[in-house]
C-alpha cells in the first residue's frame, strides 16, 4: 500500500471510530477544539489530516497514534541466517560485522575420525545448548552438558566435538588476550 492509499484510508477511519464510541462531531470537536466542519471534512476525505490534528484525536480518543493512520506492521524482526558448512560443524554466523569478536552457532555430530588437537590465533569461549560435548585441551580430556561453558586461549592444543550424539553450542571467537567473561563487582551495601 503506497502512502496515498493510507492517507485515503485515515478519514473513514476516524468515522469508523467516532460511530464506535457512540459520540457525535460535535461532542468530539467540544472535546477536542477541533472544529465540527473541520472534522466532518477529515471524516470524508475533503481534508488530509495533519499530524497535530491525529495527535490530539489519538489523545481524546486514547488509540495509538498507528490505530488512526492504519500504520503498516513493522518489517519482519527475524534473522534470516543462512547455514554454511564450517569445517566438521555446520555453522550460523550471528555475528554480521566482519573482525572480531565473532559469534557462532554450531552444530556437531559424532564424528568416527580420531580428535586432533590444533592451534590458532585468538581466545574462544563455547556455551553449550544441548548435547554432550567432549573437549580435550591439551592432556586434559571433559565431557560438558547443556549449561556448561569453557573458554581458552587457541594457542593451546584443543579440539571439541559432539559426544554420543548431535550437540549444538555457541561459540565467541576473539582477539588473542581478550576473554569472554566479565567480572561482576560488588555492590555496595551487599
Amino acid at each position: 500500500m503506497n502512502i496515498e492509499e493510507v492517507l485515503d484510508e485515515v478519514g473513514p477511519r476516524l468515522k469508523r471510530l467516532r460511530r464506535e464510541r457512540g459520540t457525535t462531531l460535535a461532542a468530539l470537536a467540544e472535546q477536542t477544539g477541533i472544529s465540527s466542519s473541520t472534522l466532518s471534512r477529515l471524516e470524508s476525505g475533503q481534508r488530509r489530516a495533519t499530524l497535530e490534528l491525529l495527535l490530539t484525536l489519538a489523545r481524546a480518543y486514547q488509540v495509538p497514534l498507528d490505530d488512526l493512520v492504519g500504520a503498516p506492521p513493522p518489517d519482519d524482526p527475524r534473522v534470516q541466517i543462512k547455514a554454511t558448512k564450517f569445517g566438521r560443524f555446520t555453522a550460523w554466523r550471528l555475528t554480521a560485522q566482519p573482525g572480531q569478536p565473532q559469534a557462532l552457532k554450531l552444530l556437531m555430530h559424532p564424528e568416527k575420525e580420531p580428535p586432533i588437537q590444533r592451534t590458532h590465533e585468538g581466545y574462544e569461549w563455547l556455551y553449550v545448548l544441548s548435547g554432550r560435548v567432549r573437549a580435550l585441551l591439551g592432556d586434559q580430556d571433559f565431557t560438558m552438558g547443556p549449561g556448561e561453558a569453557a573458554e581458552f586461549d587457541t594457542h593451546f592444543p584443543h579440539w571439541f566435538g559432539a559426544d554420543g550424539g548431535p550437540a549444538e553450542v555457541l561459540v565467541l571467537f576473539g582477539k588473542q588476550g581478550e576473554k569472554a567473561h566479565l567480572k561482576a563487582r560488588a555492590r555496595r551495601g551487599a
